[in-house]
């Protein structure tokens, strides 16, 4: 994923270090054409399109990222949501931060595991493309890297050899998980992509490095990994291309986010945003393999104090899928990934500081696993389309014309061409000003087998309404019928017996027309539907044309005794899908199901995974004539024949069921923040003693480092304690606080709040100078400053930048008296108990942060509550500092049967609550962060397998009061969205640790 920034950052005394010390490990390089030689012959290529077993292929991909829904049983769900598209392959970052949170220990178990997600790709029929890194940027905290690559004094993404040498082991250990499931063994994986956007480099160190990328390869190939390697450049720069020598890929890619981050101004498409240059570059940088986008925008990502990702949809919505996507096939693109398909959500503090709990990132499949939006039916039109029509796949892309096939200047035509008069073309029809609102007549000059033909030849014109596109097809084989030509997209065809079905649709009211082989006008006649049409043929030709306008009624012709055409306005279409036969070539078209997963012919019985979220009518095509029964979700359903169509009504009653009323359950508190008293005992905690830092990026301006990643934390909060000895005469402190973008801090002198600071989106650090004359200290007192800083996570990184070692915690202070002179401060500090020791192996190195009730696990189900305060956090703190609140509730949830998406809804008021930071723990996971005053996320889905639909639940909540009236959040509920009656697998509940007594806890 890019950054959203460029990354220009100084080094200090970088190079030195990272080319200094100690040589280039031995054979960095391994031999040149050792590497390049073919390594296995299942996945292969030509400058076409990918080929798998010997079969062309076209790569329909979506971005996945199984560390943000760490539910492993949940993961086929969303896999067969993105089969049911129409792709076939999904692509997925490995977060190294994740899996090797103490160098020199790696571990991929239980969330962490990856064979189940491998294992349940395999099972939907989806390929699956690797993105290990060991750099991945994935707007996650540190880009991926973890935190103690803070003292690593290499360059990062460059072959300083402490660099390369801390990547081994990750990069090891997750080169033989890759090598063990990829194709060559049975398993899904057909790509692997090394590093991540190896595009744009400080200008002090080598660029590209071919040596570096040649490093990261051998990792992979030394693991066993056979399959090819793709690049994803940050733009279409060529870099690391075939021909390019050391360094260079199997198959060169690009990333595309034509329409940037801008969720403020969702209908705002700026000027000249349309890639128009995609085709001629492929042509210099890489003519010999697949035109390849591994990364296309199919959302965005969204900051603190954003518009929130439903604006975010709406700026990558339905109308920019046609037009971009589109245009994409236009280039002749064929392999193909789209950044994000499933989001998932940033639990645990795994985001970079860019970025809140939420990672739905707009995409079509939602954050809470829901397909509702339109972009989700749209693009499963388009997807359909490519898959059912193998003759693009060697179609050559032409120019882009506004003369040469339409009669209007204000249409853009892009040809992509059959090597024959015989073969399909397509013709990608949009605006030439490509953000046009527009609604604009044209006529059409087809090259076809019959001449070049002037369409349509039964009206006066067609039309194109406002943001959208076309993709016009010539010489079309639908069955072995030739669809000479149709102005109204297809969805699919498909054999059913003796008969061909095929489904044409277009916008509403839309007037279109196409002609096909085989017939007479007295031959065609309406089978249902009430619109009209006009149908003709040429005593000439063996062709008959018919001209037909989209209603919201489906309309379906005959053609013949062989050929049945759907006519369908867009909205019906968005009913139908494609959906493959298990163990055979066929495919149904499905009409009505809010979603269908698969279908399986056993004996006489079709047996089909569908979901309904209403009383559904199912209309189904294609049903081989030995089948006489339908099973649906195991239900056996009654049937009757309709024309072609095996018909059935699935009618549902949604379930009743109780939610808790949260504000009605008994809340238990502690107080979080014992640091502040007079009497707390810190000595347990880590010194900051040491007098030199290994951080490349800051220097020290201190006589200590306090930067929290030298002691090893690098999650969550961090909480700082400052010894002094009063002299009587002192006047400031200076205190310079970082914790990335939208952070927040607290200071207080003994118990005294001394000045919050309430954090802003734009900036990572805050230097502060607080009087502190106030308390009136008497010479030869001790006091404590007390800092609390929120950690948001680690800066992502660019190239040779090494701004992921911007440090957290306390970068500088001094407390100044009014004799000119300094007061010595002797500062301790923690985050996560253990550190890079971390106590909590399930839920992962990042989950718990360092305010004490999460260091002593009270964040934890089975926590002992019954000698704390009856408390509310809808009541609430009086003041300053921070409270742990935790409850109980029970759920008995019918989700054997339905999948019952719930989600915790905060209402945020700060006129009334206070400013205040909170995060939600559930069973121990932290599933949500909330600034109350920045923003913007205040409902927070948490997937069934970490809530425990048949049991007992516990819910922590931190709530952090900056100001001096103290902070309450207004009002909590458990919301659910629409039930649906699922056919999904069913979901296992996540191991969630209990409580226990945590050994040094302080």
């Amino acid at each position: 994923m890019r950054s959203p920034l460029l990354l220009t950052v100084a080094i200090h005394a970088l190079l030195s270090h990272a080319f200094g010390s100690g040589g280039r490990p031995d054979a960095m390089i391994w031999d040149y054409a050792e590497k390049r030689a073919l390594a296995q012959d299942i996945v292969t290529w030509d400058s076409h399109s990918l080929f798998v077993h010997g079969e062309r292929v076209m790569i329909f991909s979506g971005e996945i990222h199984p560390f943000r829904l760490p539910v492993p049983s949940l993961w086929i769900d969303v896999l067969q949501k993105v089969k049911a598209l129409g792709f076939n392959a999904c692509s997925f970052y490995i977060d190294w931060a994740l899996l090797e949170g103490k160098p020199g220990v790696f571990r991929a178990d239980g969330v962490f595991d990856l064979q189940p997600f491998f294992d349940a790709a395999k099972k939907a029929g989806i390929y699956l493309i690797a993105r290990p890194g060991p750099y991945i940027n994935a707007e996650v905290s540190g880009g991926g890297f973890p935190g103690w690559l803070q003292r690593n004094r290499g360059a990062l993404r460059t072959v300083a050899p402490d660099f390369l040498n801390a990547t081994d082991l990750y990069m090891s250990s997750v080169g033989k998980m890759i090598a063990k499931n990829q194709i060559t063994n049975g398993g899904p994986i057909i790509l692997i992509q090394p590093e991540n956007e190896y595009t744009n480099a400080n200008a002090y160190v080598p660029f590209p490095d071919g040596s570096y990328m040649e490093y990261v390869m051998k990792q992979s190939r030394d693991a066993g990994v056979v399959i090819p390697f793709i690049s994803n450049d940050a733009s279409a720069s060529g870099h690391n291309a075939p021909g390019t020598g050391v360094g260079e890929v199997d198959i060169y890619g690009h990333d595309g986010y034509p329409l940037g981050f801008d969720c403020a101004h969702p209908t705002v498409w700026p000027t000249n945003g349309l890639p128009t240059t995609y085709r001629s570059l492929h042509l210099k940088q890489s003519p010999t393999t697949p035109y390849s986008i591994v990364e296309f925008q199919g959302g965005s990502f969204d900051p603190w104090g954003g518009w929130g990702f439903e604006q975010c949809s709406a700026l990558v919505n339905h109308e920019f899928e046609r037009v971009f996507y589109k245009n994409n096939f236009a280039a002749g693109v064929t392999i193909y990934n789209l950044y994000m398909i499933f989001g998932g959500t940033n639990w645990g503090n795994l985001g970079h500081p860019g970025g809140y709990t939420s990672y739905d990132y707009g995409s079509v499949i939602k954050e809470d696993r829901t397909v509702t939006r339109e972009k989700y039916s749209e693009l499963k039109l388009q997807a359909t389309f490519l898959q059912s029509s193998p003759g693009y796949l060697t179609a050559t892309p032409g120019n882009s014309s506004t003369s040469l096939y339409s009669n209007n200047a204000d249409i853009t035509v892009t040809p992509v061409l059959g090597n024959t008069t015989n073969d399909a073309s397509f013709f990608v029809v949009r605006h030439t000003n490509y953000s046009s609102f527009d609604s604009t007549t044209y006529r059409l000059m087809l090259p076809t087998s019959k001449g070049t033909l002037t369409v349509p030849q039964l009206s006066q014109s067609l039309t194109l309404n406002g943001r959208d596109s076309k993709v016009v097809v010539t010489d079309y084989d639908v069955g072995g019928s030739k669809l000479l030509y149709s102005t109204a997209d297809i969805f699919t065809h498909v054999q059913q017996n003796n008969h061909t079905v095929l489904i044409l649709y277009a916008g509403a009211g839309e007037s279109n027309e196409f002609s096909i082989s085989g017939s007479t006008s007295g031959q065609v006649k309406k089978i249902s539907g009430g619109a009209s049409f006009k149908a003709t043929s040429s005593n000439s030709s063996d062709y008959v044309t018919v001209n037909w306008t989209a209603t919201s009624e489906a309309n379906i012709i005959q053609i013949n005794t062989e050929l049945y055409v759907y006519l369908l306005d867009r909205n019906t279409a968005y009913n139908y899908w494609a959906t493959d036969i298990a163990n055979t070539t066929s495919k149904l078209i499905i009409n009505g199901p809010y979603l269908v997963r698969s279908a399986e012919v056993d004996a006489d019985e079709l047996h089909l995974k569908a979901d309904f979220n209403a009383t559904t009518k199912v209309e189904i095509l294609g049903v081989p004539e030995s089948v006489s029964k339908l099973f649906i979700n195991g239900k056996e359903t009654p049937t009757e024949t309709v024309g072609l169509a095996k018909v059935a009504n699935v009618s549902i009653t949604a379930p009743s069921f109780n939610l808790p009323k949260l504000s009605d359950l008994e809340w238990k508190y502690i107080d979080s923040l014992p640091e502040i008293s007079t009497d707390f005992d810190d000595s347990a905690w880590p010194s900051a003693d040491k007098t030199s830092t290994d951080n490349t990026y800051q220097y020290l301006q201190a006589p200590v480092t306090t930067y929290a990643s030298d002691y090893g934390f690098h999650t969550g909060v961090l909480v700082y304690r400052g010894h002094f000895n009063a002299t009587g005469y002192e006047k400031t402190l200076s205190l310079w606080q970082s914790g990335g973008t939208g952070f927040a801090a607290s200071i207080w002198i003994d118990d005294y709040l001394l000045s919050s600071y309430g954090g802003n989106p734009a900036n990572e650090s805050f230097r502060g100078q607080y009087d502190v004359t106030g308390p009136g200290f008497q010479a030869g007192t001790e006091h404590v400053f007390t800092v609390v800083i929120e950690n948001m996570g680690l800066n992502e990184d660019g190239i040779g930048t090494d701004e992921q070692k911007a440090p957290r915690g306390i970068l500088g202070w001094r407390l100044a008296t009014t004799k000119a002179t300094n007061t010595p401060i002797s500062w301790k500090l923690t985050g996560n108990l253990g550190g890079e020791d971390y106590m909590d192996r399930v839920r992962g190195p990042l989950n718990e942060g360092g305010l004490f009730a999460e260091r002593q696990g009270f964040h934890l189900p089975g926590t002992p509550t019954n000698d704390w305060k009856s408390h509310s956090p809808l009541e609430g703190i009086g003041s300053p500092g921070v409270a742990f609140y935790s409850t109980t509730f029970d759920l008995n949830l019918p989700s054997d049967e339905w999948d019952i998406p719930l989600s915790f809804s905060f209402t945020n008021n700060t006129a009334t609550s206070g400013i205040y930071r909170a995060q939600l723990y559930v069973n121990g996971w932290q599933f949500g962060k909330i600034s109350s005053n920045i923003g913007p996320q205040t409902v927070f889905p948490v997937p069934e397998g970490i809530l425990n639909y048949k049991g007992s639940n516990y819910i922590g909540i931190t709530l952090w009061a900056l100001e001096a009236g103290g902070a309450k959040i207004p009002a909590l509920e458990l919301v659910s969205s629409v039930p649906v009656w699922t056919g999904r697998e069913k979901v296992e509940l996540v191991n969630s640790p209990t409580y226990s007594k945590r050994e040094g806890a302080y």
